[in-house]
């Protein structure tokens, strides 16, 4: 079978197609799934280059998520059968044409979505309903900040954000990007490319700043956007996809009386899964009554592998990049 192979660390042009790429028997616990789709993530681009807190034994096929089958199962599995379809959410594997994995972590597909638009519903979705959930706390009518609201993470933050009755502002540094935030429900955009962050959202807000940041890019942007947080506001830590980690001055959060809290997905979901299985359930409903719907705007087949994670790392991408193995 087909399969995108890190035999060496290094950037995109070293991964490989390998075409004969085996996956061996599911054991009693595990399912081989016959994956439809995967989804790119940032850690998609630092895990092939050994720069990710997992580190995998080479070679192995990245990838930490994906739409399928499910096409067999192990001797002890009860709760998946041949022919579901599923989700995984992991860290790596999930670009090839099967899939070995344990049948604990596998997820039924929403019924509403394709394989291509649920391939990348995991990371995304799973992040931003945490995040202004559980550590923003969010509450309706107050107003959130996305940066970086086109990309994958973005995107889904904007509208879950507008789900949860927050009024929110979309900043991206393109008008093509800020129409997708808009038309995702963000209530005023900002392009910071060409307007000043700090002055703008002073503008907006009355003076009063915002109450949650999502941050998922980082750099410069970081502590302008941290200037104009509320009294008692929640920045949120998403993650680096501008490269650089911002050195933050703390004596900022005495002034604002602001929180900095650091979102953590795959940490939260393994030391609280029932608040974890809590949040998919609501959101699964959310798919199901089209209250959310996933942006898939850059998609790629298998083969073109090296132009989908150029899509990613570029920060060309609206919504998701998906490989469609389909294809």
């Amino acid at each position: 079978m087909r399969a995108v192979v890190c035999k060496e660390l290094g950037p995109v042009e070293k991964l490989v197609l390998d075409t004969d790429w085996q996956v061996g028997a599911p054991g009693p616990d595990e399912v081989v799934i016959d994956v439809k789709a995967g989804g790119l993530n940032f850690p998609d681009t630092l895990i092939i280059q050994g720069k990710y807190q997992v580190k995998p034994e080479l070679p192995f096929v990245p990838g930490g998520e994906c739409a399928g089958v499910i096409s067999a199962v192990g001797s002890n599995v009860e709760q998946q059968k041949v022919g579901d379809k599923v989700i995984v959410v992991g860290s790596h594997g999930a670009f090839s044409e099967q899939l070995v994995t344990k049948a604990s972590g596998v997820l039924s597909m929403p019924e509403s979505l394709s394989f291509v638009e649920a391939a990348g519903i995991g990371m995304t979705y799973f992040t931003s309903y945490y995040a202004l959930k559980q550590r923003a706390q969010l509450k309706a009518g107050e107003t959130v900040l996305v940066l970086g609201a086109a990309g994958g993470v973005g995107i889904t933050a904007v509208e879950i954000a507008k789900a949860m009755g927050a009024t929110v502002i979309a900043a991206a540094s393109t008008d093509e990007k800020l129409a997708l935030a808009k038309e995702k429900g963000a209530d005023h955009l900002i392009n910071y490319s060409e307007q000043n962050l700090k002055d703008t959202l002073k503008e907006l807000t009355g003076g009063k700043g915002v109450d949650v940041v999502y941050d998922p890019v980082g750099g410069d942007f970081s502590e302008a956007a941290l200037r104009c947080m509320a009294w008692k506001g929640r920045f949120l830590v998403i993650g680096f996809a501008n490269g650089e980690i911002p050195k933050i001055p703390l004596n900022l959060t005495l002034l604002k009386g602001c929180d900095i809290r650091g979102v953590f997905f795959g940490a939260f979901s393994a030391k609280e899964p029932a608040e974890h299985r809590s949040n998919i359930s609501e959101l699964w409903a959310m798919f199901d009554a089209g209250q959310l719907k996933p942006v898939v705007t850059d998609v790629f087949p298998m083969t073109d592998y090296v132009g989908a994670f150029r899509c990613l790392t570029e920060r060309r991408a609206k919504g998701k990049v998906i490989l469609d193995l389909a294809q």
